[in-house]
């Protein structure tokens, strides 16, 4: 996120002002907040954990939301005829398992035909 943040500064921006006005919008797990940054680019914003630490109810990532969060992204992939391209969600700092991700990835976006690449630090993978 750090990178992505240094070369296009509004969709952290919007995330945070999203977060700020979140009584009066639809900020909440499984929501999805798409920031163009280029004229063929978005980046997408999804709420998939609660938190940021591991605490007494467990990680803070959220799988459902997640699978909600992704379904939504797959609507507006279909619509605008777009690829979707991310890092490992959910696996860093969230404290989820690939394992566990990689096939709400497959069934909300792959199987609907929309081209993946998911970035593992360096390398990239088609899903």
């Amino acid at each position: 996120m750090l990178a992505l943040s240094r070369r296009w500064p509004e969709p952290e921006k919007a995330y945070r002002a999203w977060h700020r006005d979140r009584a009066n919008n639809d900020f909440g797990l499984g929501a999805v907040q798409l920031v163009r940054v280029d004229r063929y680019i978005w980046v997408a914003n999804m709420i998939g954990q609660r938190g940021t630490r591991t605490g007494s109810k467990g990680v803070p990532v959220r799988y459902e939301a997640i699978d909600t969060a992704l379904a939504r992204l797959a609507d507006e992939a279909t619509e605008r005829g777009a690829s979707v391209h991310m890092p490992r969600i959910g696996c860093g700092l969230a404290g989820g398992r690939w394992s566990r991700v990689e096939p709400l990835i497959r069934e909300r976006l792959v199987e609907r035909g929309i081209a993946v690449t998911v970035y593992d630090h360096g390398e990239d993978a088609s899903v």
